[in-house]
């Protein structure tokens, strides 16, 4: 389906995005994966990858927060593979206290990598896919760009603001065969969240079952986690031509916990 397209992923060594790069990759699409972690780990994963799918994949190691190494991100992207028609905007970085507490140097970090990164990634990308004719923006947002939860002042307002840009990206592009969407997960099951259960299970002396399923009781009504290959097909979705007039909206992957 998608054999001839370069997708971006950003923050894909892991998790969700090393998820929807496997999604696409599987499709045929070349990858170019970004995020941090061990050199050498990282390798094995890009390596995996392509041995996996068939699909050339390529690593940048480029700091989201940092504009000049957005731009030779993007640069990297179109001298590896000629062009970028897929852009996911998946990056992203949490920390949790009330706004009392909260280190401002945490704040700004957070907003430069997840709201400010999305605006130069996409910047940089529009104009290859306006002069192509077509294109696949997908950011990453959360239930958290649509409700709010304590002591996640800046999480929150990085994601609600991706939902702002989100729109206007669409309404720019509307005539030119460019989308741009938001998907927003809830509680997805991701190494980081299983090792939040194991912490939690410890911490209040039950099993692993019960102190997954009390995690997912506070906000999520179907009991179950969002699955990263679930994630992974809604942005396949979102690149078939089926999705060619989705563009600017929200969607939530999220168990009915936006639905209270």
């Amino acid at each position: 389906m998608l054999k001839g397209k370069t997708a971006l992923v950003t923050g894909s060594t892991s998790g969700i995005g090393l998820g929807i790069a496997r999604t696409l990759a599987g499709q045929g699409c070349a990858i170019m994966l970004n995020g941090f972690g061990d050199a050498e780990e990282i390798e094995k994963t890009r390596a995996a990858l392509a041995r996996e799918t068939g699909a050339d994949v390529a690593y940048n190691g480029a700091d989201l927060s940092q504009p000049d190494q957005i731009e030779n991100l993007i640069q990297n992207t179109v001298e590896t593979f000629s062009n970028v028609d897929i852009l996911v905007n998946n990056a992203g970085i949490q920390h949790t206290a009330p706004v009392t507490e909260f280190p401002p140097e945490i704040w700004d970090k957070i907003i430069a990598i997840m709201l400010t990164g999305t605006f130069h990634a996409t910047r940089h990308v529009l104009p290859h896919m306006l002069s192509k004719g077509w294109g696949r923006i997908i950011n990453t947002s959360s239930v958290h760009g649509l409700v709010a939860s304590i002591n996640k002042s800046a999480y929150v307002s990085a994601k609600h603001g991706i939902m702002g840009f989100t729109k206007v990206v669409a309404l720019e592009t509307a005539q030119s065969g460019v989308t741009c969407n938001a998907i927003n997960p809830g509680f997805v099951h991701t190494d980081l969240v299983q090792a939040q259960i194991v912490d939690r299970a410890n911490l209040a002396g039950t099993s692993i079952t019960d102190a997954a399923r009390d995690l997912l009781s506070e906000k999520q009504p179907s009991l179950e986690f969002v699955t990263v290959d679930q994630i992974g097909a809604l942005c396949l979705f979102l690149c078939s031509d089926a999705a060619a007039q989705i563009t600017g909206i929200p969607i939530p992957i999220d168990g009915g916990w936006t639905a209270q």
